[in-house]
């Protein structure tokens, strides 16, 4: 999983600042190098912003894992967005929930 093409949609390409964006394709790919959960297909993502700091909340479903991390940034903090990077087989995108 997560081992194809990676793509964004023009919501997140439009809202979301590119450090940002790279953090959380590395979040995904230490979790691969790590081995010790089984990846699913569904990636979920919550920023927020903390002291003007960026709250990143990674969580998945099955098998249930979350972590939260604090980044700081050179860009502003995202706050209260949730951002989905689904695995479909063939590729693998990044996009605001409301463009699921």
């Amino acid at each position: 999983m997560f081992e194809n093409p990676k793509y964004i949609t023009r919501g997140i390409a439009r809202e979301i600042p590119a450090g940002i964006q790279l953090e959380l394709w590395i979040l995904i790919e230490n979790l691969k190098m790590n081995g010790t959960i089984k990846l699913d297909y569904l990636q979920v993502f919550r920023l927020s912003n903390l002291d003007g700091k960026q709250k990143i909340r990674h969580s998945q479903e099955e098998p249930e894992y979350h972590n939260e991390i604090v980044v700081e940034f050179s860009c502003l903090p995202v706050d209260n967005t949730k951002i989905f990077i689904i695995d479909n087989g063939s590729c693998s995108t990044m996009m605001l929930d409301d463009e699921y």
